[in-house]
């Protein structure tokens, strides 16, 4: 099976020469560095032939890693980036994101749902659509509505909710309680889910069982071809190898068609990244 993950962390130690933007910030389990060689080295033992790379937040907006990382190994690697959002000069770049080797789309992290009606971010979205770019949204919950509502007036813009969408600090199904805000963004069609770092939710161990329920919700919303597999596998409590076979091999409800789409193909088909 050929499997994308649609989510890694890659980043260089916190030094003087590379200092991290962000005081006291911390990395997932406090790890000093997670760098290219590291996840290829995962990817390889766990059989996952290509993955997303997306800045983390404790290296602020530099998508210098990554897009070196993507650089090096462009059949293995893809980048959706980072960028301020508050600076409207940017629109040329955003436009114009795609002619950079190795960049694919934007991942966009906002603390509040305001991010989405304000009229300041009216350039984002224009530009974003003229230039075909895809968008990933670390959003809470609480502010899908808004969410929902930027893709019904921008077509043109393929968007991808990361995470479920789970509510922020709770665990099993706590963390899915808002999941029917999640569905109710099946109807736009330009909206895709991530179904990603299942685990990191759970306090079960391996295979889930409890989760799996909130999978098959989204499955018979969305369909397999807007569900992206993602492990997140710098913070999950469990292997590489385990992320996958929740889906390949827990899940009897998932058909082999259905698996492939959801583990690597359907992710590829939405960035525009064209298959081996």
């Amino acid at each position: 099976m050929f499997i994308t993950d649609c989510q890694v962390h890659v980043w260089e130690a916190n030094t003087p020469e590379r200092p991290w933007p962000t005081p006291l910030a911390k990395s997932h389990k406090n790890r000093a560095s997670f760098t290219k060689e590291d996840l290829l080295a995962e990817m390889d033992a766990a059989g996952v032939s290509r993955a997303i790379l997306v800045p983390p937040s404790w290296q602020g907006d530099s998508n210098d890693t990554v897009i070196a990382a993507a650089r090096a190994h462009p059949d293995r690697f893809a980048v959706m980036g980072r960028i301020d959002t508050d600076d409207a000069s940017n629109t040329e770049v955003v436009e114009n994101l795609k002619e950079r080797t190795g960049m694919k789309g934007l991942r966009l992290t906002y603390a509040t749902g305001e991010a989405f009606s304000t009229p300041q971010n009216e350039w984002l979205w224009a530009a974003a659509e003229k230039g075909d770019v895809p968008i990933a949204i670390a959003a809470r919950s609480e502010m899908l509505p808004e969410v929902k509502a930027v893709a019904a007036r921008y077509p043109g813009i393929k968007f991808a909710i990361d995470h479920f969408a789970v509510v922020r600090g709770k665990m099993d199904d706590a963390a899915f309680a808002d999941i029917p805000m999640l569905l109710d963004l099946a109807d736009v069609s330009n909206v895709s889910v991530k179904v990603s770092a299942l685990p990191c939710y759970s306090t079960e161990e391996y295979p889930y069982r409890g989760l799996h329920k909130y999978v098959r919700q989204v499955y018979d919303k969305f369909g397999p071809e807007r569900m992206f597999w993602g492990a997140d596998v710098t913070r999950s409590p469990c292997t590489y190898s385990q992320t996958i076979a929740v889906f390949t091999e827990e899940m009897d409800w998932l058909s082999e068609g259905d698996k492939e789409l959801i583990m690597g193909k359907a992710v590829c088909n939405w960035l525009g990244w064209p298959l081996p």
